[in-house]
């Protein structure tokens, strides 16, 4: 029995060597983890305080997106004998965007001192009114709420709207000088891309997920935009009903609201309310509005929008929820407007790699990340 145990002491462990290379991996696996961290940590930060140059460069992306087919079918259409030449189609492309820009920055920023006058002239009225919606609780909170509500700082706010208006221009005049180069260096994509992968295949496969990615997003954002002009119609044609002012303003604001999926109506849909009450001090008037607009947005987020957008988004709607907290953190406003086209294209990215692959399959709605349709 002794010279048993003996024996057994002498031998070697198998599991000992597995046991001591997973002992190995742990401080590896840890350090990789701690790594990730930091980095991520970094790039967000480097996120937000590079913000005005990433937003400015995304929409021109989004911008470049949107008339790149456009300029290829120009490309190919004849005119008798002659085509038009791709370097044509993309100045005439730069110009139109170029002209539309820099008139809506114009509009908008000859609207800032109507804006103000209007905030300072309903400012007022509009506390008071949202006072009295709590008139039912009795008098003391109702005056506890509008002592709340005057103590904020209308003027400070008005000073950051036209701080951001005065930035407007400068974002503009960076989008297009970054659709011109864009625009410049198109027609060597395809050469630039085969030489960085060197490999016509993987080339290949890049183009499409990049067609892939242009396709949705092109298709999401000019459906959104008909769905949110016919909204923004419908609205004005409740206030224009029912003899209400600031039609324009609300459906404006309808119009772009829109843009931002699931809450985006929502707000708008209270906006509007709100605007009415604090014109009539009718809580009848605001909720016959509410209402009317509310079954509006109802039908048309739910009937028309998915008759139009089809299955080319498939996008899950709690990661949609989930990106756009996370954008609107980083970027505000802005970001919460380009968070589904960011995730349409990190959901194409990711379906692409075998160990991201699980992440796009999570971001889509049926489990279907690559199908395109």
């Amino acid at each position: 029995m002794a010279r048993d145990e003996m024996k057994m002491k002498d031998q070697p462990d198998e599991g000992t060597p597995a046991l001591i290379e997973t002992r190995r991996h742990e401080p590896r696996q840890l350090t990789n983890v701690l790594l990730g961290i930091i980095a991520f940590a970094l790039v967000l930060f480097l996120m937000v305080q590079a913000k005005f140059i990433l937003i400015s460069l995304a929409i021109a992306i989004i911008l470049f997106s949107l008339t790149s087919e456009a300029i290829n079918a120009v490309g190919r259409l004849r005119i008798g004998p002659l085509r038009i030449p791709p370097r044509v189609a993309s100045l005439v492309a730069l110009a139109l965007i170029a002209g539309g820009l820099l008139t809506l920055t114009a509009v908008l920023i000859s609207q800032v001192n109507t804006v103000v006058t209007m905030i300072l002239n309903y400012a007022g009225p509009a506390q008071k009114a949202i006072a009295q919606l709590f008139g039912w609780m009795g008098p003391e909170v109702e005056q506890s709420v509008l002592a709340s509500m005057q103590k904020i700082q209308v003027a400070g706010y008005l000073t950051t709207l036209a701080g951001q208006a005065s930035n407007l221009l400068s974002a503009t005049i960076l989008i297009i000088l970054f659709v011109g180069f864009l625009f410049a260096e198109r027609i060597w994509f395809d050469a630039k891309l085969l030489s960085l992968m060197g490999d016509p295949d993987r080339a290949e496969k890049i183009s499409r997920m990049v067609g892939s990615i242009m396709r949705r997003v092109n298709h999401y954002l000019l459906v959104k935009a008909i769905v949110s002009a016919v909204t923004a119609v419908a609205v004005y044609g409740v206030f224009t009903y029912g003899g209400f002012d600031l039609a324009v303003p609300v459906a404006i604001i309808t119009f772009a609201l829109n843009f931002i999926p699931s809450i985006g109506s929502i707000i708008a849909t209270i906006i509007a309310a709100l605007a009415v009450y604090v014109l009539t001090q009718n809580p009848y008037s605001a909720g016959s509005v509410l209402v009317a607009i509310g079954f509006l947005q109802f039908v048309i987020g739910n009937v028309i929008d998915p008759m139009l957008m089809g299955h080319a988004l498939r996008l899950s709607s709690f990661g949609i929820i989930i990106s756009l907290a996370f954008w609107g953190a980083v970027w505000g406003l802005p970001g919460m407007f380009l968070a589904v086209p960011i995730m349409v294209a990190l959901m194409i990215i990711c379906a692409q790699s075998p160990r991201l692959r699980p992440l796009a399959v999570l971001l889509s709605r049926e489990g279907l990340p690559d199908t395109d349709h």
